[in-house]
């Protein structure tokens, strides 16, 4: 696969991990738990911002992966 298809299969992929993350943090934000605490909804919402990063390393990785018959310069 080459670097061009990669990049492209990755936005796509990094665009369904950034709704689908955002999505489930909503539906959990509701919970009462977190719903009814203000120190834990700061805490939550800081945490879920930037939580979404770690899933999405290993996708930007392998998107910048380089081809494997590409020349090396």
């Amino acid at each position: 696969m080459t670097i061009r298809t990669r990049k492209f299969f990755g936005a796509i992929a990094l665009l369904v991990l950034a709704f689908v993350w955002s999505m489930m943090g909503m539906v959990m934000a509701q919970f009462p738990v977190i719903a009814n605490s203000g120190t834990l909804q700061w805490i939550y919402y800081i945490v879920v911002g930037m939580g979404w990063v770690l899933p999405a390393m290993p996708i930007v990785s392998w998107m910048l992966r380089p081809d494997a018959n590409a020349p090396k310069a």
